[in-house]
């Protein structure tokens, strides 16, 4: 096994194979920054050119693509208070107060050093999955999967605020918001009264404009004024840097809950984001600051939905169950490029198996660099009056 891993490695590390890899991972944080494309609709536009390609090399593209989207999105997510992909919803919920303090840098430094050891950190767990996680992936049936679906429902009821019964009651109204359009199961249509507009469902990345992006833009607008109430972005990456390893075992703890809950086919980055914030908050001493610009309600998430994707990847490939939509997408590429996912793939094309592993590795080390470099840059945006940023937005 070590041979094989060694020998992925040497592969990748070629010029060719790495430049694919750039390129997925260079393609998947724009995707990641433009709130509403996110990676499902990335690697749909990617498939007609994987077919009939090399797997050593198109693998490395798209799981460059695939494992970045959730570390850009963090972007609009802290700057302007909307998630770039819904992986990024409970980041808005101390980011954003961040960055209204003029703390963006470190906020941003903070969520991307999260992201790069969750991710690493899930990029570790699949490679162990290969040998010791079969048996617990097969007696993880349905009920336990709506155990935790309830479990994230809950969370976002409780951690609304003061008042319980209303987070409740407006996660109910949610479910509700949710259930518009065609069952899954049977396509009968639900609560469209016959408008075929909302047979698909409401858009999620509408409801979160309206919801967030639209009445700050509004509220800033009126005051003229900043989205930072301060002149200077006061702390830079670095120390949101070291805000995450001063909080290591948060960032351990939150990634396991990612690659857990990723590992569990049909749930997603959404789930794992929401439970690994009420995490932080119900592991916190202090939990007065949640909500308003604590750090640990950013690295937490931040951690949590890079290694989902390393969790994913594991009923993914093993037994070829996309463990969310995006994975259910690179199944099909996986089909239209020659091989097999499931446990021929473990014993035929050990060597692929491997490249996808180096390549979740490498490429959340790349992005997370590009971002750390780029964050005090790009948080400059929180200085320019808002009556010149809105237009672009």
């Amino acid at each position: 096994m070590q041979a094989d891993l060694l020998q992925a490695l040497a592969t990748l590390l070629s010029v060719k194979h790495l430049l694919y890899l750039l390129g997925g991972t260079l393609l998947g944080l724009v995707v990641g920054i433009l709130p509403g494309l996110g990676g499902i609709a990335a690697l749909s536009l990617l498939l007609p050119f994987v077919y009939g390609g090399d797997p050593t090399l198109v693998l490395p593209m798209m799981i460059g693509l695939l494992a970045v989207t959730n570390t850009s999105d963090t972007f609009p997510a802290v700057l302007v208070g909307i998630p770039g992909t819904s992986s990024a919803q409970a980041t808005i919920l101390d980011g954003f107060p961040l960055a209204r303090r003029g703390e963006a840098a470190r906020a941003l430094g903070a969520a991307f050093s999260a992201s790069l050891l969750g991710g690493l950190f899930g990029a570790l767990v699949l490679t162990l999955a290969i040998q010791f996680a079969r048996p617990l992936i097969l007696k993880v049936g349905f009920g336990e999967q709506l155990m935790l679906v309830v479990l994230a429902l809950t969370m976002v009821g409780m951690l609304t605020g003061a008042s319980a019964i209303k987070g409740l009651i407006m996660c109910g109204m949610g479910l509700l918001f949710g259930s518009i359009g065609a069952a899954p199961a049977t396509a009968e249509e639900r609560l469209t009264f016959d408008t075929l507009y909302l047979s698909d469902g409401v858009p999620l990345v509408i409801v979160g404009l309206a919801m967030f992006a639209i009445p700050e833009m509004i509220e800033v607008l009126r005051k003229r004024n900043t989205i930072s109430s301060l002149p200077e972005l006061g702390s830079n990456t670095m120390h949101g840097f070291r805000e995450t390893l001063r909080h290591k075992w948060l960032v351990l703890r939150c990634s396991a809950l990612g690659v857990f809950i990723g590992a569990l086919p049909g749930l997603g980055g959404s789930v794992t984001n929401w439970v690994a914030y009420g995490h932080a908050v119900q592991s916190a001493k202090d939990r007065s600051k949640f909500g308003k610009g604590d750090i640990r309600g950013v690295i937490g998430p931040e951690a949590s939905n890079n290694a989902d994707n390393g969790g994913a990847l594991i009923p993914t490939l093993m037994f070829g169950i996309p463990g969310s939509a995006s994975m259910a997408l690179f199944l099909g590429a996986l089909v239209l490029i020659g091989v097999e996912p499931g446990i021929g793939m473990m014993e035929r094309h050990l060597d692929l198996t491997f490249i996808i592993i180096w390549s979740l590795a490498i490429a959340n080390v790349i992005g997370a660099g590009i971002c750390l470099f780029l964050a005090r840059p790009i948080a400059r945006i929180t200085l320019v009056p808002f009556v010149r940023a809105a237009p672009f937005m």
